[in-house]
């Protein structure tokens, strides 16, 4: 069943805190995403869309990380540790480019600033400070302590991967897990009171988010990380070797895009297993998200009714087969358990009509993204004028280009048809990202987002990530970068397709 404020129109913005401004390398929960908040609160925006806010992985993915609950360590603002008399002021002064994240400079550096804030707590905690980290992570205890263990021995054996570590810790025998508690005793109350800040910092700006009528919405990939704590603490759920190998892994088939398709590499489930104690992991990990945000998107909705499996001895994905998901089952098992689901699905690149049916009876939202509209003809599922209401309509994901960027390099035949379905002229360097908000908001698709980078009028050298590329997930912008006609354009825009505050709104 469709969550209720999800049945109103509304529009929002989709930007990683990463992106934001700031004085410490990246952004974070820090004073930029309040003011981020404010912006907008004033442009008449009601939904902020991020990417997942795990901590990243391979390539500084946020889609690769080591945890599917943890929080990213480096969203963990230094403002409140120092009001807090936990970190010194003047520690954290140096240098970093506005517009980039240097990821292999920024990790060590603020995971050092973590630790100094560490010792600060263990020399400066009140007992109130003590209490309320001991009642927070009781509250998720479930996963915490598996990870912070996980983490503890990733330090200590780094970079063996974990079926690498000392046979005991791999296999996670009794006597090599109450040791290496012990041993690591200290290691793991660091990450524990990394998580802890990660949370509190976070559940401060929903509260100030939801005060200006903001929603939280969050991104939860379908697979994870095979070097994570979740695959190291519950192999049984994988499909994993004698040893904790991936015996298969995941990816896409071949396609137009590509003639090798898509090796991505996460361990696939194991969903009989899985079935077994009613899905529990899936219900204990939508419940943390549902924790975090207001609505989720699921990433890859499709590979729920059926998904590519591939051998793990295999370098690409051509020689995969396709396998079948959990369906209708999972779902029902986390609306039993959760209530009514606010989930976006992902439903994008080669649907059928299985997934329609699996998106259909969950009510779940699917997707539209405006750039994919324009390259065939008038019967294009991605026109406006095809939508059904049950929709999320983007301008472009994380995935695609700025909507200028898309613009200066699609083919004539794009260009020529949006130029006639948009009202503008169909030379590269009309700013169409304009037209192309309107075009969204004006749908009848429930939700409208946005990339920020639209909003700017940025080029594709500002994207966020290109797939299959290394090198992405380093954007970041600068608040004379934004006008304030930007905000009043989108406001504008905003009301007059109707698409109110949550003020108005019955919760």
């Amino acid at each position: 069943m469709l969550h209720s404020w999800m049945a109103q129109r509304a529009a929002g913005v989709l930007l990683h805190p990463t992106s934001l401004p700031g004085p410490h390398g990246a952004g974070d929960l820090g004073p930029n995403a309040y003011y981020f908040v404010d912006w907008l609160h004033g442009a008449g925006q009601t939904l902020w869309q991020t990417l997942p806010l795990g901590p990243v992985g391979p390539g500084f993915s946020p889609y690769m990380g080591s945890s599917a609950f943890a929080g990213n360590p480096l969203l963990v603002a230094f403002e409140p540790l120092v009001q807090r008399g936990w970190l010194r002021a003047e520690s954290l002064h140096s240098e970093w480019v506005d517009e980039r994240i240097d990821y292999p400079v920024l990790v060590p550096w603020r995971m050092q600033k973590l630790r100094e804030a560490f010792a600060g707590f263990g020399q400066h905690a009140t007992p109130e400070d003590q209490a309320q980290l001991a009642t927070w992570a009781q509250s998720q205890q479930h996963w915490l302590d598996d990870y912070t263990l996980f983490m503890a021995l990733d330090h200590a054996h780094s970079p063996a991967l974990w079926p690498q570590w000392p046979p005991g810790l791999a296999q996670r025998t009794p006597d090599a897990m109450a040791q290496a508690r012990l041993q690591h005793a200290l290691e793991m109350a660091f990450w524990r009171f990394v998580q802890w800040q990660f949370d509190v910092q976070w559940q401060a700006l929903k509260a100030y988010a939801h005060a200006k009528g903001v929603r939280l919405v969050g991104d939860l990939p379908i697979f994870v990380a095979h070097h994570s704590a979740d695959c190291w603490a519950r192999p049984d759920l994988y499909q994993l070797d004698a040893v904790g190998q991936p015996t298969v892994v995941a990816g896409v088939p071949p396609d137009f895009f590509s003639a090798t398709g898509q090796r991505w590499g996460n361990p696939l489930y194991n969903w009989v297993a899985m079935a077994q104690d009613g899905y529990a992991w899936w219900i204990e990990r939508v419940r943390r998200q549902l924790q975090l945000a207001d609505v989720v998107r699921i990433d890859h909705f499709r590979g729920f009714v059926d998904y590519w499996e591939i051998p793990a001895n295999e370098p690409t994905a051509i020689h995969g087969h396709w396998q079948i998901g959990p369906g209708a089952a999972l779902f029902d098992a986390l609306a039993q358990a959760l209530g009514d689901l606010p989930i976006i699905a992902e439903d994008l690149g080669l649907i059928t009509p299985a997934v329609h049916a699996l998106r259909e009876s969950t009510g779940f939202p699917g997707m539209r993204v405006l750039q994919f509209a324009f390259s065939g003809d008038a019967h294009n599922a991605f026109l406006p004028h095809n939508f059904e209401p049950n929709t999320v309509v983007y301008t472009g994901t994380h995935d695609n280009d700025t909507v200028p960027g898309w613009w200066a390099s699609c083919s004539g035949h794009e260009r020529s048809f949006a130029a006639h379905y948009l009202g503008v002229a169909p030379e590269p360097v009309a700013a169409v990202q304009w037209p192309m908000l309107r075009a969204a908001s004006f749908s009848v698709a429930r939700l409208a987002v946005c990339q920020f980078q639209d909003v700017l009028g940025l080029g594709g050298q500002h994207r966020m990530n290109t797939p299959g590329t290394m090198g992405c997930w380093s954007w970041r912008f600068k608040w004379d970068w934004v006008q304030p006609h930007m905000a009043q354009q989108l406001a504008h825009i905003t009301a007059a397709s109707g698409r109110v505050g949550f003020e108005r709104l019955e919760l």
